[in-house]
């Protein structure tokens, strides 16, 4: 079987007065990470009774990969585990102005994958009885509904495609803000532009707090979610992780009158794409996306030259009628992937305390709230049977078996 997690020589904490009177820096938790997993996890411990401290090497919450997202939320998944994990996140973006006040912008657009080839359509259709036997409102569509859903989509080869009414996007800055504030009114300790240096561990091999640029804090558990960190920061525990960075390219347009609702997803690959996928916001903008191919690996958030000429090509050919709309911005976002696109969450074996909560593949806005429930519910020991197979597919000792239909 191969391991996820590779272990190397291991850090011993030899110096046991780090934590001599430090009282007002005793947790019963730490985040690494004040991310899409970071501050939902947060306030999930916090509200359990658990003391709470989340740190950030960045100045604000949500100022890393987060804020590149582009705020899809949808359970229409391929597996068990991202469908259960989507559904909460979506009953958390979905209620949250009504809930705590706060406008995140949410959105019912829906999503939506058109088909031009039998094995797009084959591939969705084999997914429907396992997404409608979660209760997800779903169905396969007739090429006209298609057209009555997107009006201007390319009507040439259009066979049908899926519709799911209840996915839906945010404002993942936003979002984050409002999740921020919602864990500090409950009581969590934020500390930000301190970056964490090491984990410390005493010679039992059990978690005994952190080490940032600033000071030093203590807690029996740390939580990665420290997204395309996480390498590095397993690495001051002599771990190694089997995550590697690649980024993304996004744009938005001007607004225009509002004429379509859904995400439209098409999964057919192209020239430098393995997909491409848009929505018009609630502003009337367009975001457009693609998943490079092949991959661009690395950290690097430098817009590229050649990203707007390729999405246009593919999003023209797709909707004619978006042709004369002007683009307002691009941005570059990583994505901390994994062999298989699935997140790696569970406990450390290797070192007690130790939780791991990160490579969520560019999807950790969706899928944070929901995921966040698991963890507080693995944390307490408290683990229902919608947790368990969450954990199963995001075990980080599993074998890689490939990468969802739809991912």
């Amino acid at each position: 079987m191969f391991s996820l997690l590779k272990q190397s020589p291991k850090f011993t904490l030899t110096n046991q007065n780090y934590f001599r009177n430090f009282s007002n820096k005793t947790y019963d938790a730490i985040i690494v990470g004040a991310g899409s997993i970071g501050v939902p996890t947060s306030f999930q411990l916090q509200e359990s009774g658990l003391k709470v401290l989340v740190i950030d090497q960045k100045a604000s919450p949500g100022q890393g990969d987060n804020k590149c997202a582009i705020g899809g939320i949808r359970a229409t998944h391929g597996n068990d585990s991202k469908i259960l994990a989507c559904i909460r996140s979506l009953e958390v973006f979905s209620t949250w102005e009504e809930k705590h006040g706060h406008n995140i912008e949410w959105l019912k657009g829906g999503y939506s994958f058109p088909c031009y080839r039998e094995k797009e359509e084959n591939d969705l259709k084999s997914l429907l009885p396992l997404q409608q036997g979660y209760g997800m409102k779903i169905d396969y569509i007739s090429a006209q509904d298609i057209q009555e859903l997107i009006p201007g989509i390319n009507p040439k080869g259009l066979r049908g495609g899926t519709w799911s009414p209840d996915d839906g996007s945010a404002s993942p800055m936003l979002s984050s803000f409002a999740f921020y504030k919602y864990a500090k009114e409950l009581g969590v300790d934020f500390k930000f532009k301190e970056k964490v240096i090491r984990i410390l561990k005493n010679e039992n091999n059990k978690v005994v707090g952190v080490k940032t640029v600033k000071d030093t804090y203590s807690a029996p558990i740390v939580i990665d979610a420290a997204g395309s960190w996480s390498p590095q920061l397993m690495s001051t525990v002599g771990i190694n992780i089997d995550l590697v960075p690649d980024s993304h390219e996004a744009a938005i347009t001007e607004p225009t009158e509002k004429f379509f609702t859904p995400m439209v997803v098409d999964l057919r690959p192209g020239k430098g794409s393995k997909n491409v996928y848009f929505y018009q916001n609630g502003f009337g903008q367009l975001i457009l996306c693609i998943t490079p191919d092949p991959p661009i690996k690395g950290t690097n958030r430098q817009e590229t030259s050649s990203f707007l000429p390729m999405i246009s090509k593919r999003v023209i050919s797709l909707m004619p009628r978006l042709k004369n709309l002007r683009y307002r911005r691009t941005w570059r976002g990583v994505y901390p992937m994994t062999p298989d696109g699935a997140p790696i969450m569970g406990w450390n074996k290797e070192l007690k305390g130790l939780y791991m909560a990160t490579g969520m593949c560019g999807q950790g806005f969706m899928c944070g709230p929901g995921l966040a429930q698991t963890i507080e519910h693995d944390i307490n020991g408290n683990l229902n049977k919608d947790d368990k197979i969450i954990l199963e597919f995001t075990n980080p000792y599993r074998e890689y078996k490939g990468m969802e239909k739809i991912k």
